[in-house]
């Protein structure tokens, strides 16, 4: 059984290390949500010049990737889009994870004292999207949505310009722009403000939505609609990106952003030809079920590896602190000294998020240390760690239920610590902790969720790129709640049996059978 166990464990820890079979130094790696058509989306193939995405089987494309692609092509190099959440770009580029931001950012000063930015590659224009049947599609002033609930992405320019209507219900700002849609689908929202590529992506994919052309506008600072590329500051190949950005006219710059608009992949459907909900539900599972596998698979090798892991550091954590104290002097103070560090090791990783604890772990080692995590791994060691400070206090609860009188007889017949710990409590806390062990598992499978702030492709990251690329929010997270809800209610099912299945009068044993076993070893 142990040796089954431990060439599973070999095999699911082999998995997390498939590598995309490039080279970090052919690749100029690139950061982008790959998430806000026109100016970056996912895509499956490789047609029209799209351009592979780290760690997955799919591709990236976009204005953002074509220019991209220029620029790599002055340094001798390929593209590779490393998938980041917006508010994870910034981190990404600065720790060394990727090379350089070319997401729609605009050199802000807040900006500019993180990073260094290269001349401009495109000139927004901010504008509304609305709902098709509301009452502000005729509106060309933005003084018309006095009392509207607006709100736009969390860190962007645009959120700042919604202070300029007078009598505006602003709401909170939102993660990215597949929250902001569904929001605005839902009724949630009156309005979102955008700038005009995605506006016009938005309006041609779903028939819900409509940007408004206004006649008066926003006013805004040229740093503001100004879109550069992102860089570190002591990167001195800036200079090589702002001799490809020179040789863009402005002409040149309307034209590629046309080809990208007409190149992107949306589904238009219309009121009279879309389907019922359930049927395209059913059209989202079948069309994407590929990516949504991948993702589920690496949602359970996370949460798997995470739990074991986990409940063995619980296990070990538990163990040593309920041991006695040294005799020796110099051993009690080291046993002392490192109980305070597990505890301050429990005390801040069940006070803090998992998504807190991620972009620490992954963007602040990276940082500080220059330590280059595997994505993957980083994700395994951050549910690992989080799950073992919570099991740690389920097996000293554990321990603590075992009666008394039991390690009394243990240390009577001669046991030491580890001896009475193996022989005799850990077969009765392993059985009287697999509920909460099991709850734990179910509580990962959920959680592994906050890892997409880091771009793991988990299941609530693909899932969300599906959303993203077909304008199904709805529909779409319908399926990957389906999804979760199998894979929790399946474990729960498992673990139930395996419960019974210990809930034996066999799986404690006799003091003389305990000593005949100690006296074999």
């Amino acid at each position: 059984m142990k040796k089954r166990l431990l060439i599973l464990l070999a095999l699911l820890f082999a998995a997390s290390y498939v590598s995309t079979g490039v080279q970090a130094d052919e690749y100029l790696r690139v950061g982008m949500e790959a998430a806000y058509a026109p100016f970056n989306w996912t895509q499956e193939t490789d047609e029209n010049g799209a351009v592979p995405i780290e760690g997955t089987n799919q591709f990236a494309n976009g204005y953002d990737v074509q220019i991209a692609k220029k620029i790599a092509e002055k340094m001798g190099k390929e593209v590779l889009v490393v998938k980041t959440k917006w508010e994870g770009l910034v981190p990404a580029l600065t720790s060394g994870k990727i090379d350089m931001i070319i997401a729609g950012m605009s050199p802000t000063e807040e900006r500019k004292k993180e990073i260094a930015f290269s001349s401009s590659y495109y000139t927004s224009i901010p504008t509304l999207v609305v709902r098709a049947d509301s009452q502000w599609t005729k509106a060309g002033s933005i003084q018309d949505f006095a009392g509207a609930k607006i709100t736009a992405q969390q860190g962007v320019y645009l959120y700042d310009l919604i202070d300029q209507i007078k009598g505006v219900d602003k709401q909170t700002a939102m993660g990215d722009f597949s929250q902001i849609r569904q929001a605005l689908e839902a009724g949630v929202i009156d309005a979102y403000v955008s700038e005009r590529p995605e506006a016009r992506t938005a309006q041609a994919a779903n028939s819900n939505f409509h940007m408004v052309e206004l006649t008066s506008g926003f006013d805004t600072n040229t740093e503001d609609v100004a879109i550069a590329v992102g860089m570190r500051k002591d990167d001195a190949r800036i200079a090589n990106v702002n001799q490809v950005l020179d040789t863009l006219t402005e002409k040149d710059q309307l034209a590629l952003m046309d080809k990208m608009i007409e190149q992107q992949p949306v589904e238009t459907t219309t009121e009279t030809t879309k389907p019922a909900f359930p049927v395209q539900v059913w059209n989202i599972l079948v069309n994407n079920w590929s990516q949504l596998l991948r993702g589920t698979g690496m949602t359970l090798l996370i949460s798997i590896l995470g739990t074991i892991i986990g409940t063995a550091i619980g296990l070990l954590i538990g163990v040593f602190r309920t041991a006695p104290r040294a005799a020796n002097n110099g051993v009690a103070y080291l046993q002392k000294a490192l109980a305070i560090l597990i505890n301050v090791y429990i005390e801040i990783f069940r006070g803090t998020p998992m998504i807190v604890q991620s972009m620490v772990i992954y963007y602040g080692t990276a940082q500080a240390f220059g330590l280059d995590l595997d994505r993957t791994l980083a994700a395994i060691v951050i549910v690992s760690i989080n799950t073992g400070a919570y099991m740690s206090e389920i097996v000293r609860g554990g321990i603590f239920a075992v009666d008394k009188g039991q390690f009394e007889a243990a240390t009577a017949l001669g046991f030491t610590h580890r001896q009475t710990m193996r022989k005799v409590v850990l077969p009765q806390v392993i059985r009287n902790i697999l509920p909460a062990t099991g709850n734990e598992f179910v509580i990962n499978i959920k959680d592994t969720s906050v890892l997409n702030v880091i771009s793991v492709v988990e299941l609530y990251f693909s899932g969300n790129t599906v959303a993203t690329q077909t304008y199904q929010y709805f529909q779409t997270f319908t399926v990957i709640a389906i999804i979760y809800f199998i894979l929790t209610f399946t474990v729960t099912r498992i673990l139930r049996i395996i419960e019974k299945h210990l809930d034996t009068d066999t799986y404690t044993t006799g003091a003389n059978q305990i000593q005949t076993e100690v006296l074999h070893d």
